[in-house]
């Protein structure tokens, strides 16, 4: 493995827990493994599609103005951008919103359920690469950012009601932060290399 800072090559040992593996010319962490890693990434990656279907299905938010309830779905905002002529705005909101995290879930699910079981998935260093690379594009936290301003902009119109989905898509995005926080991807090769 080369060191992050200073690129010098190392061949890292198995680590204990605990400890930390850090690079003979600068000293910067190599590799600290985390506890029950695949285990606590896989419990957090299930969690996380079960909040997603949850965000996707149910009413987002609920405009009330005059005694009428108008409630949307988060893809509702999507088909409206959509149908207002700004396509490029809606392609960009499904993928950061809908489509990066949903490819994020999956992919770890692939990944890490036949590690949990002992088994390989077939490409799984694809797939893997690809998760690191589609990650910057899942951006729940910026999108959720903006509902909050519109809400804060809207009140004075119309009492903003949040639905069960508006909850669910912020405890998604504490979740998938979890999840990515707690996937050691050392122990991913360290596990595929014993299950050959």
């Amino acid at each position: 493995m080369a060191c992050h800072d200073c690129d010098l090559l190392h061949r890292i040992p198995a680590v204990p827990e605990g400890m930390t593996a850090s690079c003979c010319r600068c000293g910067a962490a190599l590799a600290k493994p985390k506890r029950d890693s695949v285990e606590r990434s896989l419990a957090l990656a299930f969690a996380g599609l079960v909040l997603f279907l949850l965000a996707n299905s149910f009413p987002f938010l609920g405009f009330k103005v005059q005694g009428q309830v108008r409630e949307t779905l988060l893809l509702t905002g999507i088909q409206q951008l959509y149908m207002q002529e700004m396509q490029g705005v809606a392609v960009l909101v499904l993928i950061t919103t809908v489509l990066a995290p949903l490819a994020q879930l999956l992919s770890l699910l692939y990944i890490l359920l036949p590690l949990k079981l002992n088994r390989q998935a077939p490409g799984m260093f694809h797939v893997f690469r690809w998760l690191r690379s589609i990650e910057p594009w899942s951006m729940m936290e910026v999108f959720m950012v903006g509902i909050l301003v519109s809400v804060v902009k809207l009140a004075k119109m119309a009492q903003i009601i949040p639905g069960i989905a508006a909850f669910c898509f912020m405890a998604l995005i504490f979740v998938m932060a979890a999840c990515m926080a707690s996937l050691d991807s050392h122990e991913i090769w360290d596990r595929w290399e014993g299950n050959r």
